[in-house]
């Protein structure tokens, strides 16, 4: 007896697919390793970022700085020369200062009149202006 004939169509139509299968399972790797790492990149670079965001917004003013001097800036609102800046008083203080953009117990936090440098609590500069709250 003789063996029976393979049929060409039966292989070429497994060997079909075979390949299809195989193109799925490369396309759909190829998907989840690319999303994968755009979303490893997206963290890793959002990490990065986070120490030296934090490191600028910690940076005080200098009571030398230019800024600081020419508006008079000091840290301690008792401190401040009453007879170069008649107009001060001692209730006058950057936490009540319309100015301030912190919360009202934070002990340092950003000025309008500084750009990202922080301000004490407590300060004074004579660009002071009652905040509408206090």
């Amino acid at each position: 007896m003789r063996p029976p004939r393979a049929r060409p169509q039966l292989f070429i139509r497994a060997h079909a697919d075979f390949v299809r299968y195989a193109i799925h399972q490369e396309t759909s790797v190829t998907r989840t390793s690319r999303r994968h790492f755009i979303i490893n990149v997206a963290a890793v670079g959002g990490c990065a970022m986070a120490p030296a965001a934090h490191a600028q917004a910690g940076a005080h003013v200098d009571e030398t700085d230019e800024q600081a001097v020419a508006l008079g800036y000091r840290h301690d609102t008792t401190k401040v020369d009453a007879k170069k800046y008649p107009k001060h008083a001692a209730t006058q203080h950057c936490a009540n200062c319309s100015f301030w953009q912190g919360k009202p117990d934070d002990a340092w936090a950003g000025c309008a009149m500084f750009g990202r440098k922080h301000i004490a609590k407590g300060g004074w500069c004579q660009a002071w202006a009652k905040a509408p709250n206090a």
